[in-house]
């Protein structure tokens, strides 16, 4: 018997250590995998991962740590049932990790499980009761429910962490007010303004609660006794002007509108707020500006903290037409306040450019050039303003010192004209190459910009390279603006060049009809092409007409005018 009874404890020992090997084993090879998952995370290699922290839930379903990072790859896969399942399981196998709860409580909100989240919060704050933000996340939580008791509670809660502050008072008494306790609302700011009886804010506060909550009398006579102790109090304005606006009498509230705006404590946003009201009103009265521009006068008299009210003037102001000088003045005080405002920078540069300005527009650009230094336009028009004064060396440096802040979002067609107008100062520098790559860069921007290929294609005839490179970028052009003499006379001319001289009559004759006043330079190419069709006579009084254009306008100088007069005298054509 005795014998008997120990071959049972052996066996039940026996089977005891093979348990506790088993179990050893299998925490092992769970521990193995695990960590063999977190270095195929950390490479980036999120499939193994994946594959391995499932097979580590089959080895062992009592860890946490595999669950919760399968409920993150379930998440970025979009299966939210399955990423909440298992942050489910890692909260339930580990219920005090704040990690975890945290993520199962972020993820009931981003479902809209607003009270499950709640609860999930809750138990949280009941192990940490340091966490004010907890507890403003609850709050939130209970007001999207429209849950204002718990709301309350928490809130009394975040008091006893931080103690009594407007923006809680506030939120009580507007979540009492939801309710329809309008005795507790006005109550909660009493307290508040009862505890800094010396911050005429808070009384206001108190007072907007009171004319809220019904009893307006009440809190009008606040507000008149808050203003005969601070005058320009701003919270006691905006609400007595809200008043008068409301209910009051239209001329007290016109009269208050000015005390208001012209208030040193009102901020810039108050200002532009009411402005824009009046703007409003004034237009549906039928748009007389005497009033407003008055209200705008007054405030920009005063000093400016920032540009948003002249920027709204000067808004105003185009809305009305008025004349640019006057809306210059308003741009001017901006760029003031505010010189790195590049609108207003731009809109100064416009009126310049309307005005034939030059000199204006260089010297805005050049100031932008400092306070915007990566706004491409800038550049481009000090550079168009160098080139329309001849001044090309400046001219080029403006362009040059843009096409480093040129990127893919620039504006292809500004972009264009930058390498367009680049390419035509560069051919008056001589630079010939450096003008044709900055035609080809202009090109690649914007393949139809008919300027460039107008341009690109004379000049290549001019020295009589590329001429059906030229031919095709001219025909280009004349296609999209058939009467364009310019246009015209470069087709005609690169067709003059390739010896299709009865071709180029046809154009430079389409050139004539559309140029009443033709220049030096055409009518020298119509001698030309006149001559090659055998209508000499024809020719010469041309090249006569471009002779007399010269005299008059100094078109054809030098050499190329000693040609056009030999020409003449000796009724042939001469190359040059």
């Amino acid at each position: 018997m005795k014998k008997f009874r120990l071959y049972i404890v052996l066996i039940v020992t026996s089977m005891g250590l093979s348990v506790s090997a088993q179990t050893v084993s299998n925490r092992c090879r769970y521990d193995a995998f695990f960590l063999e998952a977190v270095c195929e995370r950390a490479k980036g290699n999120n499939d193994a991962a994946f594959d391995l922290l499932k097979h580590c839930v089959e080895i062992d379903s009592t860890k946490s740590e595999a669950y919760y990072y399968l409920a993150q790859y379930y998440s970025a896969l979009k299966q939210k049932a399955s990423a909440i399942a298992y942050i489910e399981k890692a909260v339930a196998l580990e219920p005090d990790n704040t990690t975890y709860q945290e993520t199962l409580a972020n993820a009931y909100i981003n479902m809209r499980q607003y009270d499950k989240a709640a609860s999930v919060l809750e138990h949280l704050y009941d192990s940490h009761r340091d966490r004010d933000d907890v507890l403003g996340l609850l709050v939130q939580l209970y007001e999207e429910q429209h849950d204002y008791e718990a709301a309350i509670k928490a809130l009394a809660k975040l008091e006893i962490l931080e103690g009594r502050s407007e923006r809680l008072s506030y939120a009580k008494s507007n979540f009492y007010t939801q309710l329809g306790d309008k005795k507790a609302a006005i109550a909660e700011m009493k307290l508040l303004a009862d505890q800094y009886p010396n911050d005429q804010n808070y009384r206001a506060l108190y007072a907007n609660t009171l004319f809220v909550n019904g009893q307006k009398k009440k809190a009008l006579e606040i507000y008149q006794e808050i203003l005969r102790i601070e005058p320009e109090n701003r919270n006691a304005l905006m609400a007595l002007l809200a008043y008068e606006k409301d209910e009051g009498d239209p001329d007290k509230a016109a009269a208050l509108t000015e005390k208001v705006l012209l208030s040193k404590n009102i901020t810039s946003q108050d200002r532009v707020l009411l402005m824009r009201q009046e703007i409003g009103q004034s237009e549906q009265e039928g748009g007389d500006s005497t009033r407003v521009l008055e209200l705008f006068r007054r405030m920009l008299e005063q000093p400016q903290m920032d540009a948003d009210v002249a920027i709204l003037c000067a808004t105003y102001m185009n809305l009305k037409k008025m004349p640019n000088d006057t809306i210059s003045s308003v741009l001017e005080q901006v760029l003031k306040v505010a010189p790195d405002h590049a609108a207003a920078r731009l809109q100064l540069v416009s009126y310049a450019w309307q005005a034939d300005d030059m000199p204006r527009i260089i010297a805005l650009c050049q100031d932008a050039r400092q306070y915007n230094p990566d706004e491409m336009a800038f550049y481009y028009y000090q550079g168009i303003a160098y080139y329309k004064q001849e001044e090309l060396d400046l001219a080029l440096n403006a362009f040059q010192n843009g096409i480093s802040v040129i990127s893919q979002q620039s504006d292809p067609d500004i972009v264009s004209d930058f390498y367009a107008v680049m390419g035509d100062i560069l051919h008056q520098k001589g630079l010939d190459q450096e003008a044709y790559a900055a035609y080809d860069s202009c090109l690649q921007w914007k393949d139809d910009n008919y300027g460039c290929l107008n341009n690109y294609a004379y000049y290549l005839s001019e020295k009589g390279v590329s001429l059906d490179k030229a031919e095709q970028m001219s025909y280009r052009a004349i296609k999209a603006e058939p009467k364009n003499a310019t246009y015209l006379d470069t087709y005609a001319w690169i067709l003059f060049k390739q010896e299709r001289f009865a071709e180029a009559k046809i154009y430079i004759d389409q050139t004539l009809q559309c140029d009443s006043d033709s220049s030096a330079v055409l009518l020298e190419h119509a001698g030309d092409i006149y001559y090659h069709v055998g209508e000499k006579d024809r020719a010469v009084a041309l090249w006569q007409q471009a002779l007399e254009k010269s005299s008059d306008k100094s078109e054809i100088t030098g050499e190329r005018k000693q040609v056009l007069t030999r020409k003449i005298k000796l009724k042939k054509y001469l190359k040059e």
